[in-house]
């Protein structure tokens, strides 16, 4: 069986990076494509060579990739894909629009939707300031003719993937289509259990619009008395500056031995993103470390609120001030309820062996149910048995399947 593995662009490592690496895991002698390649930390890839488009070419691809987006749908589909058996897409944008034939298996792993040319329109257009003139026009009608083709190229893909309830949610109402749903892997052996914990409070992530580090900032520098520090960088890093109080400590960018330290001494990780599904609330948990989390997308199903057995942090109903103040009041009159191990053992239902397992299961089931097992020639039936011991299912101890590694 020959495998290809297509993502989006390899430009920085990120949470979707850490889904390819253990697709890749999976599946060791596949070849890899992706439209752009500028990763300098090639960890992930587990030393694969990458064959790119033709937008890796062209004038300004490394710092202005993205704005080649209009040509990405064609660069896409010049993948020549017919040699293989199998196809796996990694697609936040546009790699599931590969071509393929009838005598193929497609499995798409999404980590969302195009969220710009889709429910997040509108935000998006706010944010890079074009709601009026001639190039919001432009843009408008690029992200209708992106809608289109999204749409469309989902036809075919025999399996798709969602990375959480709420990305599944989201492909059902612009694909039309169910979705498995299987979690991101979290590097939960790079974090250490610490049960004492210090006086402070902690966020992390990037400095965009949409993570919200503004209202956490704006929130802790209402309430003088609790101390708040800050790791990331990013075009908001001024704004959220001006607006920090001298019990608001920025740090910046930091390596990731500091990240991991802060995480596991802090009093607990507040997080005020409406994200697909969210790592580092995880990361904090497997540190034991609560989190103080915005209760919608993806971190509903990642902090098990006070109220429910085995509790890990606290929600807010809504992005403010009084609703995130409220929230932090909660969590530390009843925090006592909320446990180290409690948070660790959540964290570890994510593990990177619990991703692959689940993985390998929707891939298996999808090569039994579209013939592609008749067509190799397999004729062992416990090879690809769903219920054999040699897959497991998530949460419990397995062998390695003889699809993977």
């Amino acid at each position: 069986m020959r495998v290809a593995i297509v993502h989006d662009w390899l430009v920085a490592p990120g949470g979707a990076e850490k889904v390819l690496e253990q697709i890749i895991e999976c599946f060791p002698d596949a070849d890899l494509f992706s439209l752009v390649d500028f990763l300098e930390d090639r960890r992930p890839l587990g030393g694969k060579p990458v064959t790119t488009s033709f937008i890796q070419r062209l004038p300004f691809a490394r710092r202005r990739y993205r704005a080649y987006l209009a040509l990405m749908p064609l660069a896409v589909e010049q993948f020549d894909l017919s040699g293989y058996d199998l196809i796996i897409t990694s697609s936040y944008a546009v790699a599931k629009g590969v071509l393929v034939g009838p005598d193929q298996t497609h499995v798409s792993y999404v980590h969302s939707p195009m969220r710009y040319a889709w429910d997040l329109q509108h935000q998006y257009l706010r944010e890079a300031n074009l709601l009026t003139g001639p190039k919001s026009w432009a843009a408008r009608a690029l992200l209708h003719y992106l809608r289109g083709w999204d749409s469309h190229s989902a036809n075919s893909v025999d399996r798709l993937i969602a990375n959480s309830q709420f990305v599944a949610r989201r492909v059902m109402k612009t694909y039309r289509r169910d979705a498995a749903v299987v979690p991101p892997p979290v590097d939960v052996h790079e974090f250490e259990l610490r049960t004492n914990k210090e006086d402070f409070y902690l966020t992390a992530s990037r400095m965009v619009p949409y993570k919200r580090i503004d209202l956490i900032v704006e929130t802790f520098s209402a309430t003088p008395h609790r101390q708040l520090i800050v790791i990331g960088d990013g075009p908001e890093m001024a704004a959220i500056r001006a607006k920090a109080g001298p019990n608001v400590t920025i740090l910046g960018y930091q390596p990731f031995e500091v990240l991991k330290d802060h995480l596991q001494r802090a009093r607990a990780f507040v997080f005020a993103a409406e994200e697909d599904f969210g790592i580092v609330p995880l990361e904090a948990q497997a540190c034991g470390t609560p989190v103080i989390a915005y209760g919608k997308g993806g971190a509903l199903e990642t902090v098990v609120p006070i109220g429910e057995p085995h509790p890990t942090g606290v929600y807010f109903a809504r992005q403010t001030v009084v609703s995130m103040l409220g929230a932090i009041d909660r969590f530390e009159r009843q925090r006592d309820q909320i446990t180290p191990a409690a948070c660790r053992a959540n964290a570890e239902r994510f593990s990177a062996a619990v991703f692959r397992r689940a993985f390998m299961a929707e891939v298996t089931r999808t090569i039994a149910a579209g013939g592609l097992r008749q067509r190799l020639g397999i004729v062992e039936r416990n090879e690809l048995d769903l219920a054999s011991p040699e897959l497991g299912w998530p949460g419990e101890p397995a062998q390695e399947s003889s699809w993977g590694r």
